[in-house]
């Protein structure tokens, strides 16, 4: 599974960068999701794959922290490209004319660039709470990886403050994007309902599907992980949720975004024709 999904998605970004035809905004934004998975699935699975095959479930607290220090950043960027999508699609229904310069390359490079930046935010805010507790030693988490929503379960002493700390930190970088998805969906579908020509309606709602099917997957399972630690001590729905959106998520864009989308097939058979 995680060969296929980091082979999935730099064959994606083998695509966009290679045929000057997916060189527009939405294709961009997709190249870096596809960039922010690889990177998300990563910090995870490449341990969990040695701690099988050396029989071992022991990370340093270095290791610890530098892996959700990674995982704060890429789930973060995931997060907000989601929403940067959602905002592309909208200024293309809704502003159809205007979206040449709305969108344009200088606009969508600064909406990836402050996605970063709010990442790196997200993953110093965790650190900064984290490092405030007193150094673990022979601490057991019920997950596969350093999930930031447990380490903040750790600390004993004043479990209150720190659960004040995990929703605030996940309202600014979780609600606030999925409430500009649902806010840029709206009018998308809005806009959609006043297309006159069923086939547009259909070819429309198709091309939302796809991105809405991923953020319900990806923000579904996450959320639940990251709220739900503070209120449910169930390691097995925890597991199976983390596995969820940190493997099957990633795994699942590739298929998601190219075996529906013309422009890709269009793409890749292009580069494997050229190939030969």
């Amino acid at each position: 599974m995680y060969l296929v999904t980091v082979l999935g998605n730099l064959l994606i970004i083998l695509a966009v960068s290679c045929d000057s035809h997916l060189h527009i905004p939405m294709y961009f934004f997709l190249s870096n999701l596809s960039l922010a998975d690889i990177g998300f699935t990563s910090t995870t699975v490449p341990k969990l794959i040695v701690d099988i095959l050396t029989h071992t479930r022991v990370i340093s607290y270095v290791g610890c922290l530098t892996q959700m220090s990674f995982f704060a950043v890429f789930g973060c960027m995931d997060d907000m490209l989601l929403t940067v999508m959602a905002y592309d699609q909208f200024v293309a229904i809704c502003h159809p004319l205007l979206y040449p310069v709305i969108m344009n390359p200088h606009h969508s490079g600064f909406l990836v660039v402050l996605s970063f930046l709010f990442s790196l935010l997200d993953s110093q805010l965790h650190n900064l709470i984290v490092l405030q507790f007193t150094y673990f030693k022979d601490e057991v988490i019920s997950n596969f990886f350093c999930n930031p929503a447990q380490l903040l379960n750790l600390d004993c002493s004043d479990n209150f403050s720190s659960n004040i700390l995990k929703y605030i930190t996940g309202m600014l970088f979780g609600f606030f994007p999925i409430l500009g998805i649902f806010l840029s969906y709206y009018k998308i579908v809005y806009s959609i309902l006043r297309i006159p020509s069923p086939g547009g309606k259909f070819k429309a709602f198709s091309t939302c599907g796809f991105h809405l099917s991923v953020v319900f997957l990806f923000y579904g399972t996450s959320i639940g992980v990251y709220f739900g630690s503070a209120v449910s001590q169930s390691p097995t729905n925890c597991l199976v949720a983390s596995v969820i959106y940190t493997l099957v998520t990633p795994m699942l864009n590739p298929f998601i975004y190219s075996l529906r989308n013309r422009d890709i097939k269009r793409s890749l058979s292009r580069l494997h024709s050229r190939k030969f």
